[in-house]
């Protein structure tokens, strides 16, 4: 079971605002998860399997080509921003290191 203080922990990390009981819900949601990713990883030859990225084939669909179009530059997309290092957009930092 995670830890109810490690989830406050990132809750506070990623700003999020919760109250006891919504922690205390998600607690339980991770561990019911936690269970089926323990059952599947269970299931024998599991690791033979690809990963989908679609849970059906969709056939129906086509894709454009990529074509070179109208582009912002780089002044352009700055030009709203208020923090602004080597020609980036600087933004908070929400995960620490080593987690």
């Amino acid at each position: 079971m995670i830890e109810k203080d490690k989830l406050k922990k990132y809750a506070r990390l990623l700003m999020f605002e919760m109250d006891e009981e919504e922690y205390t819900t998600l607690q339980d949601e991770f561990d019911v998860i936690l269970k089926q990713m323990d059952l599947i990883g269970q299931i024998e030859g599991i690791d033979k399997v690809s990963p989908m990225t679609f849970p059906f084939k969709n056939t129906d669909v086509t894709l454009r080509e990529d074509e070179v179009g109208d582009y912002l530059t780089v002044g352009e997309v700055l030009e709203n921003s208020k923090h602004i290092v080597d020609d980036q957009v600087k933004v908070p930092r929400v995960v620490e290191e080593g987690e």
